[in-house]
């Protein structure tokens, strides 16, 4: 029988009866929504121009490597976490170690921090999507009450600082109204907060009631992206100098395999991109039937998103080839990352296209899809990890998931709100900075340790052998043994000693005081596992290398599925008005 067929096993006296635990309704809604998760905005706009920068198609080679060594061994860990304790990260954690449940913490704090500010990359995604209406469209002249006569162009500058193309001009001076500095944070735009608010609408309506909605939302959200994508590369292959942009991307500079700095991007980006570190992965397979294939997925999912950011690089490069053959300038002049392209690169070069409001409109809605896919999976993340925490010390009217959810997401839209003032850039750039860099890394050097070290590979090739009917192999086991901690740590390390404060464009050095709340930020997260670890030895019984000894041995039981042990009652309890 399913799982979300089941009720738990026997149960407690005096406590409620314990109802089933709600599951995704089929293997594709998971799949479809790991993938939405894992797929992102920086597939689009930061893959393609690593990859142009460390070596054009030479960078494939450490890329892979390491989705093989570090990605894929750390989907099918977080996989398996989730699926065989049937919890959310912090719960999950409570059971393998619970003298590093600060970590399940942690993920929380980072999650509810980082969807607070990331909402407003949705709200200027929105903002463009609404203006992609206009005839013609705003950033495709001087002529708007916004621009700066003498110092705008219509279409891209090299080498001159003194002047900013229309689109450029559209995003600083429209979008933004952008201030001088941090110190100045002007007024609310009031577009952006209606715009904001939207987004939020949408996140929370997808997915409050639960995985069962949310597995509905993503045949569109994850799906569509990949549409657009293939119908922009069809199209823009045709164009002129559309096959010296893919040419330009292909190139391989094989001088670059011998520099260090090549494979530590490599590793950073399947790391950040793929979402490890998070949780997310945890939560969402929390919410599988007991025996999925998981190993199947994680080799789906880790291969996916892989694939779409080697596809995103044909669709960018060959639109950069066309308007650096339109504008008579080189491709260099045009590549850039992050959203820059996304915001000011691109826009320009769909305002060139015939029926130009059609082809924003299509690359904007692409770029909403990408973005609510992430946001769908952290904000499930926080509503599973406070609804397992915290909904069975609730009073009744509270305990709700639609309720609690929504308070998550009042919670984060505040957190969000200076992002959309005139000077919100500066604080969006600050969070982005500081929020996930350091203490991702950190919680998943921890999570590898509890796993391998801790809970020992022997106890967790059991649990696998109970989900997929087998142990293992000896390429996951060396990973997680040695291979995989020893390049996330790689990752960390670099990201302390090559830290640099954070910038806004080439002139804009942020101030003393801010870097200051940038690392408590970082630190909010990361103090939350030596807090857990010393609640844990508090309360515990015994002296103190008795409480040590307790507090690093796991309490799962692997001669009972947790689908049917009253320890899972917790967790299905703390679930019963959602199911």
């Amino acid at each position: 029988m399913e799982l979300s067929k089941r009720h738990s096993g026997s149960q407690r006296p005096g406590q409620p009866a314990v109802q089933q635990r709600g599951t995704w309704s089929r293997r594709l809604e998971f799949v479809l929504a790991s993938i939405g998760y894992a797929v992102g905005l920086s597939n689009v706009w930061r893959f393609p121009y690593l990859c142009y920068r460390n070596g054009g198609g030479a960078f494939f080679i450490p890329y892979f490597t390491m989705v093989f060594l570090c990605a894929l061994p750390m989907v099918f860990l977080e996989f398996s976490i989730g699926q065989f304790t049937q919890c959310g990260p912090v719960q999950a954690f409570t059971k393998i170690c619970p003298l590093l449940k600060g970590i399940g913490v942690g993920t929380v704090v980072v999650s509810f921090i980082f969807i607070g500010y990331f909402n407003t990359l949705m709200s200027w995604i929105l903002f463009y999507l609404f203006n992609s209406f206009s005839s013609p469209l705003p950033w495709q002249s001087c002529n708007n009450t916004w621009n700066v006569p003498e110092s705008c162009s219509v279409g891209f500058t090299v080498n001159d600082s003194l002047r900013q193309s229309a689109s450029q001009q559209f995003f600083n001076h429209r979008l933004l109204q952008v201030t001088e500095g941090l110190e100045h944070m002007g007024s609310i735009r009031w577009e952006l907060l209606g715009c904001l608010i939207l987004a939020w609408m949408i996140e929370y309506f997808s997915i409050f009631k639960g995985v069962k909605l949310t597995g509905k939302v993503v045949y569109f959200t994850a799906l569509f992206p990949y549409t657009i994508l293939i119908i922009l590369l069809v199209f823009t292959c045709r164009l002129p100098g559309a096959a010296d942009g893919a040419l330009f991307f292909l190139t391989p500079k094989w001088h670059k395999l011998k520099e260090v700095q090549v494979w530590i991007d490599a590793l950073s980006q399947i790391f950040f991109s793929i979402g490890v570190g998070f949780g997310v992965m945890i939560s969402m397979a929390s919410y599988n039937n007991y025996n999925y294939n998981i190993l199947r997925d994680s080799l789906i999912v880790a291969l996916a998103n892989s694939a779409t950011s080697v596809f995103s690089g044909f669709v960018v490069f060959s639109a950069l080839g066309y308007m650096a053959h339109e504008r008579n300038l080189t491709i260099e002049d045009l590549a850039v990352g992050g959203p820059g392209l996304a915001f000011v690169v691109y826009p320009e070069i769909l305002a060139t296209m015939p029926v130009p409001q059609l082809w924003a409109f299509l690359f904007f809605l692409m770029l909403l899809c990408l973005g609510l896919d992430s946001q769908f999976a952290h904000l499930e993340l926080v509503a599973t990890c406070v609804v397992d925490g915290l909904s069975p010390k609730l009073p009744t009217c509270l305990r709700r998931k639609e309720v609690l959810l929504l308070l998550v997401s009042m919670g984060s839209f505040l957190m969000g709100l200076p992002c959309v003032f005139q000077g919100g850039i500066y604080m969006f750039q600050l969070m982005e900075h500081y929020t996930t860099a350091v203490s991702v890394l950190v919680m998943a050097v921890l999570e590898i340790a509890a796993i391998s070290w801790i809970l020992g590979l022997n106890r967790f090739s059991a649990m696998l052998t109970k989900t997929l009917g087998k142990s293992p192999n000896i390429y996951f086991k060396v990973c997680w043994l040695v291979i995989t901690p020893v390049m996330v740590m790689a990752i960390l390390v670099t990201s302390i000693v090559q830290h640099t404060p954070p910038r806004y464009g080439k002139w804009y050095q942020f101030p003393d005081w801010s870097k200051a709340v940038g690392w408590m930020l970082t630190m909010a997260s990361i103090i939350c596992i030596p807090l857990g670890a010393l609640h844990e030895l508090y309360t515990r019984k015994g002296s103190l290398m008795e409480r040590l000894r307790s507090s690093v041995t796991p309490s799962l039981e692997l001669d009972v599925p947790p689908a049917s042990h009253q320890e899972q009652e917790i967790c299905l309890s703390s679930r019963s008005e959602e199911a």
